[in-house]
């Protein structure tokens, strides 16, 4: 009996199964990103590196060379190794409880300096891997472990809106907002996660992709009412687009 192998896995990615909750986006996500690092060919000179939070499992997906930071130093752990290794190719993938709460200075110098390096941020309103607090994009009104109530602007104030506050800085090379809710989302997040490395490897500045993600065991829904309540209610709050690109037309 033959057969006609029609679907192999990205190179960049190890043989693990995923050990995300299901319905989580980090498995889409992690994919989009091994997929642009093979079409990039740059897989044996890509180093990444990995905070605190869900996404410190990224060393166990990732088949590149990196490291895990503290929490929210990934940016400044990157831009030493990027800068001690020019010729790597280096990304940061954080969540919001990372890079919009302890992490916010070291994301927004970094990109203030212009630093040749990629971040993903996967925003999914609320601390997953810690126990469903609230987190600095949590919606106003939105449920926590920390806001039972729902999220009182008077007390807690307001969702930080990180690419919002990137868009002003001169440094910023490439920087968009987008989700993985659709397969047309995922082919349109792939193009802007690739246009977001080929500002660091053209040398043109610091790039940032924010993907919209659902977080179904901690908003305390199925997937699939999961990805409903993203569409209605976090696009609204976190509109998608483009922000910044002097990247240019990319192959």
């Amino acid at each position: 009996m033959t057969y006609t192998e029609r679907y192999k896995g990205p190179k960049s990615l190890t043989p693990k199964e995923f050990t995300y909750c299901p319905g989580c986006h980090h498995g889409i996500i992690h994919r989009i990103v091994a997929e642009v690092i093979d079409e990039l060919g740059v897989q044996g000179k890509t180093l990444m590196v990995a905070p605190v939070g869900c996404s410190v499992f990224s060393y166990e997906f990732f088949d590149v060379d990196g490291t895990v930071a503290p929490h929210g130093r990934a940016p400044a752990v990157a831009t030493g190794m990027k800068r001690a290794r020019p010729d790597r190719i280096v990304f940061t993938y954080q969540g919001d409880g990372d890079l919009a709460a302890i992490g916010t200075g070291e994301i927004i110098q970094a990109a203030n300096r212009g630093e040749k390096i990629t971040t993903i941020f996967v925003n999914n309103a609320i601390y997953g891997m810690t126990g469903g607090q609230m987190a600095p994009t949590t919606l106003v009104g939105m449920k926590t472990t920390t806001t039972p109530y729902g999220r009182n602007p008077a007390n807690e104030g307001f969702p930080i809106h990180v690419s919002e506050v990137l868009k002003e800085i001169t440094g910023v090379a490439f920087l968009a907002r987008t989700k993985v809710s659709t397969p047309q989302d995922v082919n349109k997040t792939k193009q802007l996660i690739k246009k977001a490395f080929m500002a660091q490897i053209n040398n043109v500045g610091f790039g940032l992709v924010e993907v919209l993600s659902t977080c179904p065991t901690n908003w305390g829904l199925t997937p699939v009412e999961s990805l409903k309540w993203l569409e209605e209610n976090m696009t609204k709050e976190f509109p998608l687009g483009v922000y910044v690109d002097k990247v240019g037309d990319i192959k």
